[in-house]
């Protein structure tokens, strides 16, 4: 296959990969409506009981209410019919995901191919964007079934069809060859490990945005079982503990791209470890806000709404580093993620403003 074939197989993956994500969120949202549903019919014939029988009835009713579904997998005391119409959407939806994360890998390989040599598709900005989708879904797909995660399907694909939409009609960039700051070995290790951190932070971030909704509903429940899709959701001690086990494992990964392979790959490119370039700085401020956040859990016994809130904050730091520096700052080194080939090249070339030889060898 040509070059120019590749690419446009590349283009026809993410439109199709994004459809199907759209597909599966809308099977998602049905099986929670279909949750839904039965929880308002128990509630209905609690309340018919509670007026036809008085106060033993009411008792009735109340027991009915609260025999709502509040599983995690949302079938309890949901009737038989209901319960694996349930089951079956909650199957297609996570088939679709697959295949539209398999399609979305296809993309990727495509847009790979497409340059010319061929290298991994992390070239631009755009090249970002559908690369930490791709992982952000494929992590919520690996930790499905370990984790419970079926409550998370429609926030994870929401999110996924939406910065998708935002990579192709604002980010969408011509393949081109690498910066030669970029066409290194270096630039696999860095790249995937921040990816692959960028992900699990996020995934960790929904449990903790989850946590804070669950929290207040249970406020204006005062009390009484929660019911309908709000009941699929874990408990909060079970939402806490997901949030802080998928961010221990994203913070040595964070901590190996950002504070090894990092300043190793500046060293090569421009010859100084550490250059106070504003996304290396934003990188290690996320990197203190999540030290922050694991360090509070394990020795102040932070849980709950502070670490959540915390965890949110570092979600925030994450995503302006990934997104925001490229776009905002005029002195960064990482800006070339958003621009255009022309600009790349000028900004790899030497600076020999200042004075002296060394200053014009320093790449």
């Amino acid at each position: 296959m040509s070059n120019a074939a590749w690419e446009t197989l590349s283009n026809q993956a993410i439109g199709a990969a994004g459809i199907v994500y759209f597909i599966a969120l809308v099977v998602h949202l049905a099986e929670w409506a279909a949750v839904r549903q039965p929880a308002a019919k128990k509630a209905a014939a609690g309340t018919t009981s509670s007026g036809s029988a008085g106060a033993a009835g009411t008792a009735e009713g109340d027991t009915l209410v609260a025999s709502a579904p509040t599983a995690v997998d949302g079938t309890d005391g949901v009737d038989a019919p209901d319960s694996e119409r349930i089951a079956f959407l909650g199957r297609l939806g996570v088939l679709l995901t697959a295949i539209g994360c398999a399609i979305h890998f296809v993309a990727l390989v495509g847009r790979g191919m497409a340059a010319d040599p061929n290298r991994v598709p992390w070239g631009n900005m755009y090249e970002f964007t559908i690369s930490g989708t791709f992982v952000v879904t494929l992590l919520y797909l690996v930790l499905y079934r370990k984790f419970r995660l079926g409550w998370m399907a429609p926030l994870v694909l929401t999110f996924t069809v939406s910065v998708l939409m935002i990579a192709v009609i604002w980010l969408h960039e011509p393949v081109a060859p690498l910066a030669e700051s970029l066409n290194s070995y270096w630039l696999v290790i860095h790249v995937v490990s921040a990816v692959i951190a960028t992900g699990a932070f996020t995934l960790g971030g929904i449990a903790s945005i989850m946590y804070l909704v669950r929290m207040r509903a249970e406020r204006k429940a005062a009390g009484q079982p929660l019911t309908g899709w709000m009941g699929r959701v874990p408990s909060l001690p079970a939402l806490d503990r997901i949030a802080y086990r998928v961010h221990a494992f994203a913070f040595p990964v964070w901590t190996f791209a950002v504070l090894i392979t990092g300043p190793i790959w500046a060293h090569e490119a421009w010859s100084r470890y550490w250059n106070w370039d504003p996304k290396e700085v934003w990188a290690f401020i996320t990197w203190v806000v999540y030290a922050g956040y694991l360090h509070a859990r394990a020795t102040a016994g932070w849980k709950g709404r502070n670490a959540a809130i915390l965890a949110l904050v570092g979600m925030a730091t994450l995503w302006f580093n990934f997104i925001g520096i490229n776009y905002f700052s005029t002195s960064s080194q990482h800006s070339y993620a958003g621009e255009r080939p022309a600009v790349i090249a000028e900004r790899s070339l030497p600076d020999t403003r200042e004075v002296g030889p060394a200053a014009a060898s320093v790449p």
